[in-house]
């Protein structure tokens, strides 16, 4: 809980750390700075104590060197502790020697005691409990081994810690040997150390905070120039293509201002130099399609009329009137396509759309396929909901969407059903047309969309299309706001999947049936059939038995997500491949004729 709550409070600093180059330069510039300083200034602040305190060392040594040889100077005329002047003579040397330290007016203290000596009591210079200074180790040093012996030690003096730097020494004597303490206060080396600390701590800070705004003002001279080319690249991008960084001096960041220009302005002819072919390439394209209406629709008359009168034919003649009848209304599809290519390429394509109830246009679009069905053998199965299915869609668009996916199912089925279900929840409906055919080849799912693609180009066509209508059906799926998907394998079959809002400008997000067909994925168990009632066979012949069809799934790929990995419901595993319309506007075959004429085919 705790680490959750400071992941929380702690996400705008995260944020502002991984978008902001100034901000990681400042604050890593400020903390080098911090340690290099801190520990240069840890070291003269140590090395200037330590000066300090050996000078006073030193000086204590010698006059201590000094105190040490006149009290032994002294000492010599008593020859036995009992001596009754020995008492005067200590009492005297103490406060001469104490008279003589300049350091006295500081508050300097000798003691001359004799621990080995009970009979001689210690005289101290001034009224002092020296128990605080004078250790027990100082003693055992000075007086058990005979040694010159020095520590540093802290007591209170009216009420304030003071430092003192305690020598011993042991005095010889001719009755034994005494110990002279000499307490000398380091109060003006405390002073002194405290002062170059924060002398060094100022001017760290200072020279930190200089570094800080050093470091923030050139990373600011840097980074500024590629915030504007940042923010330029992003209006080019979003079509404004007459924009320009600022070009100041002659330096480096200046050289890439101008590149920067130079680029912009090499990118903004060439995309013109390419929106002018494309608007001409639209152009040609549909001033020719409208050229031809006129000599077509005189070869259409002629064609009709030679057509009525086969029968008074040869039979070579007859047979070249039905392949002229038939190649003229390919031509009049081909021509019909094409306007409709250059009304979405022109960007002039409206949708017409109405609330519709989109289960009966599934029966016409099966009902008037039936001919075709027949012809190859092939038995279309419907799955359809037994309520009405209301969305907001432009019919027309719909049905011819429907007529190309079932029209190529049927084409491409092999003598096998071809399952046409649908399924909606509240804010999307979907068709699956499934067939059991050749299938698709991994990439093919995507090339289906292409303008005149063929998977296999040496197959006879059933239906003479154009190689356009997958290509119309994406974009009037994309018109819709939404999605035309595919999915095939290799001798599996493939399922082409049209996904619409129900309500016009609603933004899809899931699909209610998956793109990958459950009987294809891993450990698939075969869904039971619907009631009857909710099933339309159109047979031609007793078709074999068809496999399970996939129910509602909630859940589906985004408009940029085509892998079965994508689909909810389906394993990842599952065989085959996947693709959206999401990769462009291409198509595969036809479909852009009328209500009367068959759905145009060739995978």
């Amino acid at each position: 809980m705790a680490l959750r709550r400071l992941k929380r409070y702690s996400a705008p600093a995260r944020r502002a750390w991984r978008r902001s180059l100034h901000l990681r330069v400042v604050t890593l510039t400020l903390v080098t700075s911090s340690l290099l300083v801190g520990a240069f200034g840890w070291f003269i602040a140590d090395r200037s104590t330590q000066i300090l305190l050996d000078r006073a060392e030193d000086e204590v040594h010698s006059q201590m060197v000094g105190k040490v040889d006149y009290a032994i100077s002294q000492l010599t005329v008593h020859r036995q502790v009992r001596d009754p002047k020995l008492p005067v003579t200590l009492n005297n040397t103490v406060t001469r020697l104490a008279a003589g330290d300049p350091d006295e007016t500081g508050g300097a203290i000798l003691e001359l005691r004799a621990d080995s000596i009970p009979d001689i009591k210690p005289v101290t210079s001034a009224k002092f409990d020296t128990s605080a200074l004078i250790t027990k180790e100082l003693r055992r040093d000075v007086s058990g081994d005979s040694l010159v012996a020095q520590q540093i030690r802290t007591t209170d003096v009216r009420g304030e810690p003071v430092k003192y730097l305690v020598y011993g020494s042991p005095v010889p004597a001719a009755f034994g040997h005494l110990e002279l303490y000499y307490m000398v206060p380091l109060t003006t080396e405390d002073r002194a150390a405290n002062e170059i600390r924060t002398t060094v701590l100022v001017t760290g800070l200072a020279l930190v905070i200089l570094l800080g705004v050093m470091a923030g003002l050139v990373t600011r001279m840097v980074v500024t120039p590629v915030r504007v080319a940042a923010r330029t690249a992003q209006r080019l991008s979003a079509g404004l293509l007459d924009q320009r960084m600022k070009v100041d001096g002659e330096d480096d960041l200046a050289l890439l201002a101008a590149s920067f220009n130079q680029m912009a302005a090499n990118l903004q002819r060439q995309i013109v130099r390419l929106e002018e072919m494309s608007r001409l390439q639209r152009r040609f394209t549909s001033d020719v399609s409208h050229e031809l209406r006129t000599p077509l629709t005189t070869v259409r008359m002629a064609a009709d009329l030679i057509f009525s009168s086969r029968d008074e034919f040869d039979p070579a003649v007859a047979r070249s009137a039905e392949l002229l009848q038939a190649e003229l209304d390919r031509f009049e599809g081909l021509l019909t396509d094409l306007l409709e290519i250059s009304r979405f390429d022109a960007g002039f394509a409206a949708l017409d759309a109405e609330h519709t109830d989109l289960v009966p246009i599934v029966e016409r679009v099966a009902e008037r396929l039936t001919g075709l069905a027949e012809r190859v053998g092939v038995t279309i199965v419907l799955r359809l909901p037994d309520t009405p299915v209301i969305a907001e869609v432009d019919p027309r668009r719909v049905e011819r969407i429907l007529r190309n996916l079932v029209g190529n199912a049927v084409e491409h089925g092999e003598r096998r059903p071809v399952e046409v279900t649908m399924a909606t929840d509240d804010a999307a409906v979907a068709v699956t047309v499934r067939d059991h055919g050749v299938g698709l080849k991994p990439g093919e799912e995507r090339l289906v969309f292409n303008r005149f693609w063929r998977a296999d180009p040496s197959r006879a066509r059933q239906t003479g299309g154009t190689g356009l209508g997958l290509s119309i059906s994406v974009e009037d799926a994309r018109l819709h706001g939404g999605w035309l998907e595919a999915w095939g394998e290799p001798g599996g079959g493939a399922q082409f999947r049209l996904t619409v809002p129900v309500r016009s400008g609603d933004r899809l997000v899931a699909a209610p049936l998956p793109l990958i067909p459950r009987d294809r994925a891993v450990d698939a168990v075969p869904a039971p059939l619907p009631p009857d009632g909710a099933i339309i066979e159109l047979p031609s012949s007793p078709p074999p038995p068809s496999p399970g069809v996939p129910t509602s799934t909630p859940g589906g790929p985004s408009p940029a997500s085509a892998s079965p990995s994508s689909e909810t419901g389906v394993p990842s595993s599952a065989s085959g491949v996947a693709a959206s319309d999401s990769g462009g506007a291409a198509s595969d075959s036809g479909g852009a004729a009328g209500d009367d004429e068959p759905a145009e085919v060739g995978r």
